[in-house]
């Protein structure tokens, strides 16, 4: 496609990509792969062949997501705050905006429509000490990692959450599998960790694969063809773990992020105690936490303050100024697995570049007041004092 412009008399011609073209380009190539994986047989001989489309595929779709196939105008961005950050996902209508104006400060447009919600509202809920920020995405639809409805500028703001809340209501579960493919194919894993396997990238010799397990989905071959694919011809590859191809592939992207999951099933007032326990069933073999709330009514909003502040694996903290009593009535919100380097940070800046040492009272200390340094793993309860250079 050209573009004229004249100045001052003179015609200049610039070429300017066909970004409309490219991107259909994309996604034509994307539904292609995905009509191929779907009609090839998994099996030994097809293993090499289906790794390397699906390394096509995961490419494809991160070129799609980076062309901004939203359709243009301001990202959604939120600073986080608080101790940790839950964000609502789920199709529009399904009382997201009602949720979170119930369990926060915060006031997010509620209407009988879909699409009320046109940005991310955030909101504090403060549950057990901790101040959890809330975030009410707008809703989105079959296609959003492909940037229908903005959806790629949607997921990829979730993307920093450190819990996803799948929301759906009692007629809408089937929204469920869809969601999480949407997410997945933005790279959110959920309720999984990362693949135990490390890639060395090096000048020379190929492509060197250990594993310290047997490996029962994937072979050395197509661990080599899917290294290929991203233009890795030389490295070493250490695994240990039976890691799957789509986890393979993952690691080598590397852009992918691992968040726990709850479903949120809201307007249960609107069933009668028939369908909640055809419901219950349902969500069982879903296989996923789930509690059953309404907004509207304020049905079981404690229970779900409660599985969220669960589900993010806060810890307590009790500081004791050194030659003082712990301070027991106010104690510092941490995540599972924080060090005392995190609890540094999150109390002063200089906090980390000023340490001496600490001392450790409680599970994780070996003996009562252990004398650690800042790598030290906090467990819940633990009664910390920091030492600093003044």
């Amino acid at each position: 496609m050209l573009f004229l412009l004249s100045l001052i008399g003179n015609f200049y011609f610039y070429e300017i990509p066909n970004i409309i073209g490219d991107a259909m380009g994309i996604e034509e190539e994307i539904r292609r792969i995905e009509e191929e994986l779907k009609k090839t047989p998994y099996n030994k001989a097809t293993q090499k062949h289906i790794g390397r489309l699906k390394a096509k595929l995961a490419k494809l779709r991160e070129q799609a997501q980076s062309r901004g196939g939203g359709g243009g105008g301001k990202g959604y961005a939120v600073k986080k705050s608080g101790d940790a950050t839950a964000a609502f996902v789920g199709f529009p209508s399904v009382g997201k905006s009602t949720l979170l104006n119930k369990l926060t400060n915060a006031k997010s447009e509620v209407g009988a429509y879909a699409f009320t919600t046109l940005t991310i509202v955030p909101g504090v809920l403060e549950h057990k000490g901790a101040k959890i920020q809330l975030l009410d995405a707008p809703g989105i639809i079959v296609g959003a990692s492909s940037g229908k409805g903005r959806g790629t500028e949607v997921l990829s703001a979730v993307r920093s959450a450190d819990l996803i809340l799948l929301t759906v209501d009692i007629y809408t579960l089937e929204h469920l599998p869809v969601i999480e493919k949407e997410l997945y194919n933005v790279g959110i894993r959920l309720d999984q960790r990362p693949p135990d396997v490390k890639i060395k990238v090096k000048d020379r010799g190929g492509i060197d694969v250990s594993s310290t397990v047997p490996l029962t989905h994937i072979d050395e071959d197509t661990i080599e063809a899917i290294l290929n694919e991203y233009r890795i011809h030389n490295a070493d590859v250490v695994i240990r773990e039976d890691i799957t191809l789509e986890q393979f592939i993952d690691v080598v992207a590397g852009n992918r992020v691992y968040i726990p999951s709850l479903v949120v099933v809201n307007k249960i007032d609107l069933a009668d105690e028939e369908y909640l326990k055809y419901i219950k069933q349902r969500l069982d073999e879903f296989g996923k936490d789930y509690v059953l709330v309404s907004g509207n009514k304020e049905i079981n909003l404690d229970l779900l303050k409660d599985k969220i502040y669960d589900k993010l694996g806060f810890i307590k903290i009790y500081l004791k100024p050194q030659g003082k009593k712990p301070d027991f009535d106010e104690p510092l919100i941490m995540r599972k697995g924080a060090t005392v380097k995190d609890v540094c940070e999150k109390l002063h800046k200089d906090f980390v570049r000023n340490f001496r040492y600490a001392q450790v009272w409680g599970k994780s200390a070996k003996h009562p007041g252990q004398r650690v340094g800042l790598d030290h793993k906090l467990e819940d309860e633990d009664i910390l004092t920091i030492i600093i250079r003044r």
